[in-house]
């Protein structure tokens, strides 16, 4: 079992109990770490197999990542997982997979047939978390149920993500990100009024779900490492209840007051003014005054006080229920006039704001170079890729950039090597197509 959890309260992450007991080979392959204290993650000594596919589970894999953890990216042979060709890519280089798996060390290994089944057993002791999303009783026909798995670690956290969970009548339906937004409710809020829902340009709801397996699986393990006796645990995570999770009154304005939200364009229905508006040379940006305070400062920047005046107008109530004689109002102003003056007079009046941003603008944007809120990836394919930072930061914690997703098996002989697995018989193996 990873020393992490194995610790218990006595050793906590990072300490130098549980990097002597890593060095010591708790984790097969693993390298001797040799960083500072401060810029270790506060994961560190937590080990993670992630067998899962695409995106959403491996998304929570990637942020304990960020933070620290050891992960093992597990694919089958053929280095088939659809997020290879998922888009972008560059000729032959997968580009999405590179920055969504960052941080991973890469082996392969087919658990359907019986060689492989019996190493990934042999391996569960060195870790602390399994990580997979296939559909409810997929691993149990392989003969890896949660009583084998428990049996081989009983102290196993194993994040099974999947569309609906693994009870209920949904349970074996496939399951992409764009099914879980739209049967939460979420992709009914999005659209203009009278038009079709629409789902953003992006997977969402892969995303959403993986934030939350990464908050449970630490969640779990801390459970863990405060007693020494707990047993590990399955968490059920249906990614279709994540996005919902995300609505809050949604279900509370129904049943207590009768409303169903429907979408509304760029227009918020419980706040105004809330929407894009765009100026006379063509920018669009979005603004934010939805209290009185800043709904006042808003009407003096734009040297307006009779709109600051008008009954129709007087707080947050009256604003939504006359929003589209507000709107009509505002987005008459802001087209009669330049974004950089309308941009000036909202920053001086300190009214909330924002340029509708490409990523052409995000690496532009002063803040974010500040920040180093984009870092670069070491790659051995492309020298670097740039990426989003690791999120949260630690006031004096200098995390180093994790290095990019791994090549189909790249660590298989350091990985098994350190399980006794190499030369002849690893190459048998590769040659059966268990490794």
């Amino acid at each position: 079992m990873g020393q992490w959890v194995r610790c218990a309260k006595h050793c906590l992450p990072g300490s130098r109990r549980a990097t002597q007991g890593l060095a010591q080979g708790a984790m097969p392959g693993r390298p001797e770490k040799t960083l500072q204290q401060k810029d270790r993650g506060p994961l560190d000594g937590l080990s993670i197999l992630d067998m899962a596919t695409v995106l959403a589970a491996p998304y929570a894999a990637t942020l304990c990542a960020d933070l620290g953890a050891d992960v093992v990216k597990l694919e089958l042979p053929d280095g088939s997982d659809p997020l290879r060709q998922l888009a972008p890519v560059e000729g032959d280089v997968p580009l999405f997979w590179k920055v969504a798996n960052r941080g991973k060390r890469g082996i392969t290994l087919d658990v359907r047939k019986p060689e492989g089944r019996a190493l990934l057993l042999r391996m569960l002791p060195r870790f602390d978390v399994l990580v997979e999303n296939f559909r409810a009783g997929t691993l149990e026909r392989w003969g890896l149920d949660l009583a084998t798995l428990h049996a081989a670690n009983p102290r196993l956290l194993v994040l099974r993500l999947t569309g609906f969970g693994q009870t209920g009548p949904y349970r074996q339906r496939p399951g992409f990100a764009r099914i879980f937004e739209a049967m939460s409710g979420f992709t009914t809020l999005s659209g203009e009024a009278g038009g079709p829902p629409m789902h953003m340009n992006y997977p969402l709801g892969d995303v959403v779900a993986g934030v939350f397996g990464a908050f449970a699986i630490c969640a779990e393990a801390l459970r863990l490492r405060g007693d020494p006796e707990a047993r590990g645990a399955e968490i059920d995570l249906a990614a279709t209840e994540a996005m919902f999770r995300l609505l809050d009154p949604l279900a509370v304005e129904y049943e207590r007051l009768g409303l169903v939200r429907r979408r509304t364009g760029n227009l918020a229905s419980y706040t105004a003014p809330s929407n894009v508006y765009r100026s006379g040379d063509g920018v669009d940006f979005t603004l934010v005054a939805s209290s009185d305070a800043v709904f006042r400062r808003l009407c003096a920047a734009l040297d307006w006080p009779a709109l600051a005046e008008d009954a129709r107008f007087r707080d947050n109530v009256a604003r939504v229920a006359h929003r589209d004689a507000l709107d009509a109002a505002l987005a008459g102003w802001f087209a009669a006039r330049e974004y950089g003056g309308i941009a000036a007079a909202l920053e001086a009046a300190a009214v909330p704001f924002s340029k509708a941003y490409s990523i052409e603008d995000v690496l532009a944007d002063p803040q974010y170079r500040a920040r180093e809120a984009v870092i670069r990836l070491p790659d051995p394919e492309l020298g670097s890729v740039p990426a989003p930072c690791v999120v949260p930061r630690v006031t004096g914690r200098n995390l180093p950039a994790p290095r990019s997703g791994p090549a189909t098996g790249e660590h298989n002989l350091e990985v098994y090597g350190a399980l006794g697995v190499a030369g002849d018989e690893l190459e048998r193996l590769r040659e059966a197509g268990v490794v």
